[in-house]
């Protein structure tokens, strides 16, 4: 297995892009604890906190297919510079409003919203030069994918370790600064990278079939399931908190239970990525999904905390491989000039299928017994696999895996 990801790795650029994607992207994990802490402080509201993260996320999330355009449409080079300077420049604002305590909470809303609309998509952007690295060797870009999923669930888990280290020693406005550096290093070193510079934009092209709705008729497919499985995560988060408390069990307990689900979503991730599938790929996210659905509905039946841990791994084991198969198929829908878009599309599904599945959560929990919330949210899942296999739209073509040929069409 770790021959396959090191031929990964062996492609020219890899390495040097790759890395310093990463730096970038850890700054995801940074700056939104950052902020909410920082806010908290100056604010002295919890209220005000989370209505400046919803702001936040709103932003970060829903205009990401936007911001995703830029750089089909510009060249990654051209669009990430102005949304870095414009990211950076509302950080340092929102850092010294929060530096001291009594900021209006308007003028946090504000900066925190801007802010979170002009965060660099470096994801959806290292996945578009990957396509382009790997050459239409799908065997390759499957491994690509997954290991850039199995590092990006990383640094999520690393980016708040690092803001509890700096917490202990300096105010959480510095979190803010460190996410910001972390930003600035990592989209600097990106957009010098020969294969990011390499990336034709769309506007040379001369396409005219590159637009956001019909970029999202086409991977239809894959929005859909990574909507499911933030739906799945998203729910997740609440109902272990939910189930350890009526089981007795403190904080520490679910921190383990959600480390289960990563880890077997680490593991997951990095097996699917070695093997060379022979069904296709719109099959294998159809099953993925469904074998997640399956296993959220066995949650339903843990008497225990660690039975759930268990069962939590095994769920968390088809989490990676469905999002990267639902990367896979957007990639191959779509015109090269669009990946971009396709990929943000699909992060955007996930992040709105989570924050979704966190509310319904809570409002499920107070009315009805965990065990049927996860049998729900499994059920719900399952059925997303249906769709998945029924939802018609015209695309490229579906994969198969390790044969590099286009098939029937995908949306």
């Amino acid at each position: 297995m770790s021959a396959s990801y090191a031929r990964v790795l062996r492609i020219p650029h890899a390495r040097r892009t790759f890395a310093t994607a990463l730096l970038g992207r850890l700054s995801y994990g940074v700056v939104p604890l950052s902020v909410m802490l920082a806010v908290t402080r100056a604010s002295g509201s919890y209220a005000v906190a989370g209505a400046v993260m919803a702001l936040f996320g709103a932003t970060v999330v829903f205009l990401a297919p936007a911001r995703a355009a830029l750089i089909d449409r510009f060249g990654p080079p051209r669009a990430l510079v102005p949304l870095l300077s414009a990211y950076v420049l509302l950080l340092a604002l929102l850092t010294a409003a929060v530096w001291r305590p009594g900021a209006p909470p308007v003028l946090l809303g504000t900066l925190t919203a801007l802010a979170g609309a002009c965060v660099p998509p470096l994801g959806p952007t290292m996945r578009a030069v990957w396509a382009r690295l790997a050459q239409d060797d799908r065997a390759l870009l499957q491994r690509a994918y997954s290991l850039d999923g199995v590092a990006e669930e990383l640094l999520f888990v690393s980016g708040p370790l690092l803001v509890g280290v700096l917490g202990g020693a300096a105010a959480p406005a510095v979190g803010i600064v460190v996410g910001a550096a972390l930003m600035v290093a990592g989209t600097a070193g990106f957009v010098r990278s020969p294969a990011v510079r390499a990336v034709r934009p769309a506007g040379a092209s001369g396409r005219r079939d590159s637009g956001g709705r019909c970029v999202l008729r086409r991977v239809g497919r894959p929005v859909v399931a990574a909507a499911a499985v933030g739906l799945a995560l998203g729910v997740l988060d609440l109902l272990v908190v939910v189930f350890a408390e009526r089981h007795h069990h403190g904080g520490a307990s679910v921190a383990w239970v959600l480390a289960a689900l990563s880890a077997g979503s680490a593991v997951g991730g990095m097996l699917n990525g070695a093997v060379n599938w022979r069904r296709p790929a719109r099959t294998r996210l159809a099953l993925l999904t469904a074998c997640l659905g399956l296993a959220l509905v066995g949650a339903a039946l843990a008497p225990g905390l660690g039975t759930l841990a268990l069962v939590m791994a095994g769920a968390g084991f088809f989490v990676s491989p469905a999002l990267t198969t639902a990367y896979l198929i957007a990639d191959a829908a779509v015109a090269p000039e669009s990946r971009t878009q396709a990929g943000a599309w699909v992060n955007t599904a996930v992040n709105a299928g989570s924050t979704g599945g966190t509310a319904v959560a809570g409002a499920l929990a107070g009315q009805l017994p965990v065990a049927v919330c996860f049998a729900l949210t499994g059920g719900t899942v399952a059925v997303s696999a249906v769709l998945v296999m029924t939802k018609g739209a015209r695309g490229r073509g579906a994969l198969r895996g390790g044969t590099g040929r286009e098939a029937t069409p995908v949306a």
